[in-house]
């Protein structure tokens, strides 16, 4: 199946232009609109996403750079030290990667990865299964806090506004039939990737030495500038300045839109991070897997009739 998927599989920015190319010709087919029109109509609208691209792409930056702080490295070291079998190996990460998916789907992805390593290098198990249950919980991601629709229709000024209104995440990410579809996945998701485990003899495993991959907090000062690149006082005061700015945010009775989830994931991380360089060094390794991103979201089909 891998083979086939890796074979038949094209980029995402190759089903961008398919998509466009259908928009185009349903554009024309049903609402009678002209090939010029429709690419006028096309070039009109291509930037009116521009706000919720870089949302989402903060959205997977800041979260990564989250995952990817000690601290957080840290305690899923200490939580893989819990499981001592492959089959609470596979409950367990699945588990965490569904909670991590559910705060930020960003930060869902990089701490599934990170802590199947962590189970990996803890427990013998079947290793192919063990990475698709990390990734398994990113199913719960948009009905999460970090959801880009409920989010984007609950920020002031979004793209639909004049036609939806400004709608709260109460009435979407917390309303009952989200939350009762969540935890009904957070029951199914992990039985059924344990149902999976194969027997020891059909199972594959992954040499726990080519699993070490902590990153060096070292700090050297080679510079002048050095010292302020690696100062923990810039960074803490930067960062609880943020948080000073959430916590009143909330006091005011502010609600969950994707700039203020945004926003805390990156004081987080500033916080974190200890320092600006570390902080820098994540962002670095983040924006590697945004390009896709900030493309294809750029690229997509935006008809205004």
């Amino acid at each position: 199946m891998v083979s086939l998927v890796d074979k038949y599989l094209p980029d995402p920015y190759i089903f961008v232009i398919i998509l466009t190319l259908v928009s185009f010709g349903a554009a024309m087919a049903f609402e009678g609109h002209g090939p010029m029109a429709v690419i006028e109509m096309w070039g009109d609208g291509f930037w009116s996403l521009l706000t919720f691209s870089m949302q989402m792409l903060l959205v997977l930056v800041t979260g990564f750079m989250l995952a990817s702080t000690p601290f957080v490295r840290g305690i899923l070291n200490r939580f893989a030290a819990l499981a001592s079998t492959p089959g609470q190996a596979i409950i367990l990460v699945t588990f965490v990667a569904l909670i991590a998916s559910w705060i930020n789907w960003g930060f869902g992805l990089v701490v599934g990865a990170l802590f199947a390593k962590a189970l990996a290098r803890q427990v013998r198990v079947h290793y192919p299964l063990l990475i698709a249950s990390a990734y398994s919980g990113f199913i719960v991601w948009h009905g999460g806090l970090a959801g880009s629709i409920p989010l984007v229709i609950a920020t002031e000024g979004h793209f639909s506004q004049d036609i939806i209104g400004v709608i709260g995440s109460g009435e979407t990410i917390f309303a009952f039939f989200n939350l009762a579809i969540i935890g009904a996945l957070f029951i199914v998701v992990p039985l059924v990737n344990r149902l999976m485990l194969p027997k020891e003899e059909d199972s594959v495993y992954v040499d726990p030495a080519v699993l070490n991959d902590e990153p060096d907090t070292s700090i050297s000062i080679k510079r002048p500038a050095d010292h302020l690149e690696n100062s923990r006082v810039l960074a803490w005061l930067i960062g609880f300045s943020g948080l000073a700015f959430i916590f009143q945010y909330f006091m005011d009775g502010g609600g969950l839109n994707l700039n203020i989830v945004n926003f805390m994931f990156l004081f987080m991380a500033v916080i974190l991070h200890q320092t600006p360089k570390r902080l820098l060094d994540s962002l670095h390794e983040a924006v590697k897997g945004g390009s896709g991103i900030v493309f294809s979201f750029r690229s997509t089909p935006v008809l205004w009739a």
